[in-house]
């Protein structure tokens, strides 16, 4: 919806450039909180059941925003609507965390992680030609149809995969059809089948284990981190693009939508160059390791990210002027691309292969910090950019990616 947001502030008349970028990024913020209890629910109640509930609970409040008639129903609506569409950044992981052995599972999730960050990119260029065309509530109504098709095709093939609950559906079956004489003297229960299997211990772990994970762990907190910020410059780089090329290069709104698609080239590049090498390069250091796999080996794809993000924000800052052809910003945000897509799959992997069958709630830990920053740095770009420009604010973003990146 970044592209149509000038059309909703006229609506509503919305003169706060932060209140404006709020209605974009308040959607994120509801990513830090949903896989806090996303998550545990999908390790009592299985992945499936919990994707459809969140799926459609999503649904209708994207329905809804399509109808909010001001500033506060709509931030309200983007806020719910958000909750529901955070289960798949908690529980897609422990579902290939579920389905694949270490050494094959790099593909699968080079992949799935391409996913969350290629909407951004495909959604405001659709948008952009949306509200030109039409208003802005046909990009609420449009990605409703589409998710009411994806909900329908879930029904159907969407399969249960976390094992505890396989397991447990299992045992239920053998209790209900074993004779009623035998089943006082034997007892039917799954490996998992303990006491830390009860709801209450498994929502307050998961509750409690993701900020005791980040607090009594440096490479975590230093991961974490640096995720935050990758994730928080991608959401800055979603709403500040318009203002590029609408405002210097005085583009059409769904002209300057088309320049979605340079961040969309560097994450796709170099998500399907990683998706090759993951599992190659994790089985070259395992081989060398005695046949011992190791999460680490995960970690080697952060090298080049670590550079090509901030050399990515400094051409962007730089070439962002009247007097350069639009190709050198688009250049530099390729670049952001493949960065942000690099560092992304590397510290993914390395969590689910760490916390394998509690990776649905690790990765909360991780989405729940970046999340935050995805829902902030939009707010204080317009004034960093109108106070700096685009040179002197990215220059300031690609230290920090340094700073923090490299030792990273």
């Amino acid at each position: 919806m970044a592209p149509a947001s000038t059309q909703i502030a006229q609506q509503f008349g919305i003169t706060n450039t932060s209140v404006i970028a709020l209605i974009t990024s308040v959607f994120v913020a509801a990513y830090a909180f949903g896989p806090l209890f996303l998550g545990p629910m999908s390790e009592l109640f299985g992945r499936s059941r919990v994707l459809q509930i969140a799926n459609m609970w999503y649904l209708a409040w994207n329905l809804g925003c399509g109808f909010a008639q001001n500033e506060g129903q709509l931030i309200a609506f983007r806020f719910l609507a958000g909750l529901g569409g955070s289960a798949p950044l908690s529980i897609g992981g422990g579902v290939l965390g579920d389905l694949w052995k270490p050494e094959e599972r790099g593909q699968a999730i080079a992949l799935y992680s391409l996913a969350p960050l290629l909407g951004p990119v495909i959604g405001p260029t659709c948008g952009a030609w949306i509200a030109q065309r039409s208003t802005w509530r046909w990009v609420f109504w449009s990605t409703t149809i589409v998710d009411a098709f994806i909900q329908v095709l879930g029904l159907f093939f969407l399969k249960e995969t976390f094992a505890p609950v396989l397991l447990e559906r299992k045992a239920q079956q053998i209790r209900a059809g074993m004779d009623p004489e035998k089943a006082q003297t034997r007892e039917v229960r799954t490996v998992f089948d303990n006491a830390d299997r009860h709801w209450k211990n498994i929502v307050r772990k998961a509750l409690i284990r993701p900020f005791s994970l980040f607090y009594h762990e440096p490479i975590v907190q230093l991961l974490g981190l640096y995720m935050a910020f990758v994730y928080g410059t991608l959401y800055l780089f979603l709403t500040t693009i318009p203002g590029i090329f609408e405002g210097t290069y005085k583009q059409p709104v769904g002209i300057a939508g088309l320049h979605y698609f340079a961040l969309g080239v560097g994450l796709t590049g170099a998500s399907q160059l990683n998706a090759r090498m993951l599992d190659r390069i994790y089985k070259y250091f395992q081989e060398k390791n005695g046949g011992v796999g190791k999460p680490e080996y995960r970690l080697p794809s952060m090298v080049p990210g670590a550079f090509l993000l901030p050399a990515g924000l400094l051409i962007t800052g730089w070439t962002a002027r009247a007097d350069v052809h639009w190709i050198a910003p688009d250049i530099g945000i390729a670049l952001v691309g493949a960065g942000t897509i690099l560092n992304f799959q590397s510290i993914q992997t390395y969590i689910i292969d760490t916390f394998t069958l509690h990776a649905a709630s690790a990765l909360a830990a991780a989405t729940f910090f970046r999340s935050l920053a995805g829902f902030g740095f939009p707010l204080f770009a317009p004034a960093m950019y109108k106070a700096l420009g685009y040179g002197k604010g990215d220059t300031i973003l690609a230290c920090f990616a340094i700073a923090v990146g490299v030792p990273a």
